[in-house]
């Protein structure tokens, strides 16, 4: 049967060659994603993961296959839950796009509301503050000791952020939003020194992390590393914050667990993360403005592929609504700063 995005007589020969003994394999795409595509691969006896570009990608640094499994394989058996890695590939001539294979994490992804009703709110508290000890856990990584001293250049990080996602938002807007240009404009006159330096994730939120069935306090696996670097670990604290707004709720195709009120309230979140990782928080308005940018801009590139015909699955056609509002919430956010 055929799977959209995926050649499998060619996958599967390009596998053969690189995992000895692999059988015929079937494939299925996940639901969940709503950047790069997922897919789950079997051969009947090993399990693995497939990630690739969009269909219709137009932000090409927000696609990196390479990256994605350069930053797991660096990270895999060092403290950071990761899945083991299995192959990475950048011939575009296998599936017409490079792609990251992984091994399948068994465990328990909270994506949406109903699944996270069904935690105690004891669960969800400590659920949410795992993922922030397991945030803090990988900015505690000595990137040199993984061997990920050059994997990008933390100083200038966040300047270099704020210029990035404009041209990104520049390649993919569909229409004039004031409130994007003028929350450009704050955050490139109000950039501080960097807060330190460490590998970022750059796209941390609850269902990109494989918890455990039973515990979900246990973090199994933290997936989605394509837009990981180096740079300014309180980033990702505060694009972690972004997407738990319920503005973010319909680029999640709505009802996600990331935006629900259950979830314990920001000020506790960004504590917790000071608290463990011993990181002064004094310019989290910045961070929290930046978070609320770059999720505008993610929001405008998955409306920016709805528009174009290029998205695969349901629920696209609500995205587009939230550009504005996230943008208008990090316009706020700055105050009058």
């Amino acid at each position: 049967m055929a799977v959209q995005g995926l050649d499998l007589p060619k996958l599967q020969a390009y596998v053969e060659e690189h995992v000895p003994g692999t059988g015929p394999l079937t494939a299925e795409l996940l639901h969940g994603g709503r950047s790069n595509l997922t897919y789950r691969l079997t051969d009947g006896e090993q399990t693995w993961v497939l990630r690739r570009p969009p269909l219709g990608g137009l932000t090409p640094s927000a696609h990196d296959m390479k990256r994605e499994y350069t930053v797991v394989a660096a990270l895999y058996g060092h403290g950071v839950p990761v899945a083991r890695p299995i192959v990475q590939c950048e011939d575009d001539s296998v599936i017409g796009a490079p792609f990251a294979v992984v091994e399948f994490v068994d465990g328990r992804v909270i994506r949406t509301r109903d699944e996270l009703d069904a935690l105690t709110d004891a669960e969800v508290h400590d659920c949410a503050f795992a993922l922030i000890d397991a945030l803090a856990a990988l900015h505690a990584v000595d990137p040199g000791s993984v061997g990920l001293g050059s994997f990008g250049k933390a100083q200038g990080y966040l300047g270099r952020q704020v210029r990035r996602w404009y041209d990104q938002w520049t390649r993919v807007q569909t229409r004039p939003l004031p409130d994007v240009e003028t929350l450009h404009e704050r955050l490139a006159a109000m950039t501080p020194e960097e807060s330190g330096a460490s590998i970022v994730h750059g796209d941390f939120r609850i269902d990109n992390a494989i918890l455990g069935p039973d515990d979900v306090t246990e973090v199994r696996a933290l997936v989605d590393w394509e837009m990981s670097t180096l740079g300014d670990p309180l980033s990702d604290l505060g694009l972690h914050i972004a997407y738990s707004d319920p503005a973010f709720d319909p680029v999640l195709a709505g009802g996600a667990a990331a935006t629900s009120t259950r979830m314990p309230p920001a000020d506790e979140l960004v504590a917790r993360y000071a608290k463990t990782s011993g990181r002064d928080v004094t310019d989290w308005p910045f961070y929290l403005a930046l978070g609320y940018f770059k999720a505008a801009v993610i929001a405008e590139g998955i409306h920016a592929r709805f528009v174009a015909g290029k998205t695969v699955g349901e629920g696209f056609e609500t995205v587009g609504g939230a550009v504005e509002p996230l943008a208008a919430v990090g316009v706020r956010a700055l105050g009058s700063q």
